[in-house]
């Protein structure tokens, strides 16, 4: 019971942390006046389902941001979102393969335009989108990071924005990191 209240504890935090960060991001956000130059931002939310047992299934569940804070349009934008290595992630998102024979292409799904066989790099653009105006915002919603763990482990998740204007690319203002050990049995519970 102590250890399960010790879990609840860790989690309670970390979900604190989040609200802590993404209240300042949009503090941030909403400080900025409209400038005349370019300016655009990108950003995670996300929540996490961690259970710290061997073989259980955990998951983060994250949405992709940008955001043009400035006076001028991004042209063709796209992301990647990139798995630190030897984390033991599995992503999978709303996004069809750019080799996908998939006729019907739904609202909202973007195209992975890098090698659909990297799992550590996901090049992503919208389909629809080519210029993000002054006060839009673009989303990858609802992207699920996967992994079942057999020993301790940790991972980051970060995002990069790209476009004509910013061709050299700009980081996220977050990334996502994890890391977490396994819980040994306890007997006297």
């Amino acid at each position: 019971m102590k250890r399960t209240d010790e879990i609840r504890g860790k989690i309670a935090k970390w979900q604190e942390m989040n609200t802590s960060y993404l209240k300042e991001i949009k503090t941030l956000v909403s400080e900025t006046k409209a400038a005349k130059d370019f300016q655009v931002i990108s950003y995670f939310t996300y929540s996490f389902n961690i259970s710290h047992e061997q073989g259980q299934e955990n998951f983060i569940l994250g949405t992709y941001h940008i955001k043009n804070l400035g006076g001028s349009p991004l042209s063709n934008p796209y992301i990647c979102i990139k798995l630190s290595e030897d984390s033991p992630f599995d992503f999978s998102g709303k996004y069809l393969n750019k080799d996908s024979k998939q006729k019907m292409r739904l609202p909202n799904v973007w195209e992975r335009i890098n090698d659909s066989q990297d799992k550590q790099e996901f090049w992503l653009r919208q389909d629809k989108i080519n210029k993000l105006e002054p006060n839009e915002t673009l989303t990858f919603s609802n992207f699920q990071v996967k992994w079942i763990p057999e020993s301790s482990y940790t991972g980051s998740i970060m995002g990069f924005t790209y476009g004509d204007e910013i061709k050299e690319g700009i980081s996220s203002l977050n990334q996502i990191n994890v890391g977490g050990s396994i819980g040994k049995g306890n007997e006297n519970e």
